[in-house]
């Protein structure tokens, strides 16, 4: 089959394609194991955390790992004792792989933090491919409302910023300020304006601002600068720890920042006076539960969450890449297969 694997971890850079770190390869079709199913993939979606992988911020677990883990495809094959799902049945692989079940994590409904997590794309291949294999208790159904390239940016920019957002504490009707406007941002900048959030989006893109005013964000400024108001909770997508400390500082007192990302460049000292008291709270985020993703998938096709999406056809995954690195990519880019 057809697919794209991570060579050497390095920078992807924004000019002429080749020799960078994600290379075409030709591999096996791969046979679903124990509980798993195959999928024939038909969209993946183009995930920062792709980046980080290819680039070596996110150390790579395995050589020649193929990334994506915004997964979209219809199943061909059922290892034994698969029984969940059909072949020809559609369904999603996210970021979240497997759990060991059994750790006081996982036990008490918090298997984002088992220290036994498996991830797709990284411990595993992922979807720069014609086929790709998951357990099918880590898979999605998805809802009829969403086709295939539109489903494909919500697996994980959906699913993890959606528990961002729920991290985030933001109270009914209060002010959001979303760092970074990606295909993350943009997803969760709708859910929180169709449950009643005044938005209010800080980012260094020009293109991405016009796109948050004609989703309905109340304010489109520069990532360093000021909302207008006070700010009853945030949201940081941009990998860029300096915004830490000017999020912070935004915050009305009793406000929460939650951090998004899976990778986050050092943060400068804090004054303490400044940008903590008066009980705000900084707060990570780390992967999802599959809870999270059954119920953001029920909302976001009730809410009729619909991101912007730049198809690009599988050949293309470097360039795709390249793009998100160069920032030249305004929503979600998605791979076609």
């Amino acid at each position: 089959m057809r697919a794209w694997a991570v060579g050497t971890p390095g920078p992807i850079g924004g000019g002429p394609i080749g020799g960078g770190p994600l290379v075409a390869v030709r591999r096996p079709e791969p046979e679903p194991g124990p509980g798993e199913v195959r999928v024939r993939v038909r969209a993946c979606g183009v995930c920062r955390t792709d980046l980080h992988l290819a680039e070596g911020d996110l150390p790579p677990r395995r050589p020649g790992t193929v990334p994506g883990h915004e997964i979209v495809g219809v199943v061909d094959g059922c290892g034994p004792g698969a029984t969940r799902f059909a072949p020809g049945d559609r369904i999603g692989i996210a970021w979240l792989r497997a759990t060991c079940g059994r750790c006081r994590w996982c036990r008490s409904g918090r298997e984002n933090l088992c220290p036994d997590a498996r991830f797709t794309g990284w411990d595993a291949d992922g979807g720069y491919a014609e086929l790709a294999t998951v357990p099918e208790a880590f898979a999605y159904r998805l809802p009829e409302a969403l086709d295939d390239v539109h489903a494909a940016p919500l697996l994980c920019a959906g699913i993890v910023g959606y528990r961002a957002l729920k991290r985030a504490e933001l109270p009914p009707g209060g002010r959001l300020g979303i760092y970074g406007f990606g295909a993350s941002a943009h997803v969760v900048a709708q859910v929180a304006i169709a449950q009643g959030a005044q938005v209010h989006v800080l980012t260094r893109s020009a293109a991405a601002r016009e796109l948050a005013l004609e989703l309905g964000a109340a304010s489109a400024g520069p990532a360093d600068g000021a909302p207008p108001l006070p700010l009853d909770g945030a949201v940081l997508f941009a990998p860029a720890g300096e915004l830490v400390p000017v999020a912070l500082r935004a915050l009305d007192q009793g406000g929460t920042l939650a951090v998004a990302g899976v990778h986050l460049s050092d943060v400068p000292g804090l004054n303490y006076q400044a940008e903590l008291f008066r009980e705000k709270q900084l707060r990570s985020v780390t992967a999802n539960t599959r809870a999270d993703g059954e119920e953001f998938l029920r909302l976001a096709a009730a809410l009729r969450v619909r991101p912007t999406v730049r198809p690009r056809p599988l050949d293309e995954a470097d360039r795709a890449l390249a793009d998100l690195a160069a920032d030249r990519v305004t929503g979600a880019a998605v791979l076609t297969v």
